[in-house]
C-alpha cells in the first residue's frame, strides 16, 4: 500500500506506475451472484459441470465482474490521507485480452496518465490499468478508468 497525503502529491506522479494493488481471488460464489446482479447466466460462468467440457475447461468469470473490482484494486494499492470522496467518473478503451478462469488471482497495476483540477478541488485523474491473472503471461483486462477525488 502506497500513501500520499495529498492529491497534489498523487498528481506529481503523472506518467508513473504509482501502485500495485493486492491480490483478490475470483470465486464461483462470487461469479454467480454477479450473474444473479446482472442476468447473465450463461453456462460458461454459472454452469461448472458444462463449462469444464466447454472451451476454457472450467467456468471462467465475466468480463465485466473483472472490470467491477477496479475500486477494490484502487482501495488496496494506494491511499491519499487528505482526501475525502471519489467517484467514478467513466472508462476508455476497456480490453478483456484473456479469460479469468475461478480460482484465479488477480491484481491491478496502475499507472497515473493525467491529474487536472476540477470543481471543489478535487483532481480528475487518468489511470492506465492492467488487471494481471497470477502466472499468466498478460493481462486478462486493460482499461483507462476516469477518476475524480475530493478533499
Amino acid at each position: 500500500m502506497r500513501h500520499f497525503d495529498t492529491l497534489q502529491e498523487l498528481a506529481a506522479c503523472v506518467g508513473q506506475e504509482v501502485a500495485t494493488s493486492d491480490w483478490v481471488t475470483v470465486t464461483q460464489e462470487q461469479v454467480n451472484r454477479f450473474a444473479d446482479a446482472t442476468g447473465d447466466h450463461q453456462w460458461i460462468h454459472v454452469d461448472v459441470e458444462r463449462a469444464r467440457s466447454g472451451p476454457f475447461g472450467t467456468p471462467i468469470a465475466h468480463g465485466f465482474l473483472t472490470l467491477s473490482l477496479l475500486p477494490v484494486f484502487f482501495d488496496t494499492a494506494f491511499d491519499i490521507r487528505q482526501a475525502g470522496m471519489g467517484v467514478n467518473y467513466g472508462l476508455n478503451k476497456v480490453r478483456f485480452t484473456a479469460p479469468v478462469p475461478v480460482g484465479s488471482r488477480l491484481r491491478a497495476r496502475m499507472t497515473l496518465l493525467s491529474a487536472e483540477p476540477i470543481d471543489g478541488n478535487g483532481l480528475q485523474m487518468a489511470w492506465a490499468v492492467a488487471i494481471e491473472r497470477e502466472g499468466a503471461d498478460k493481462p486478462v483486462c486493460v482499461a483507462e478508468a476516469l477518476v475524480r477525488r475530493y478533499p
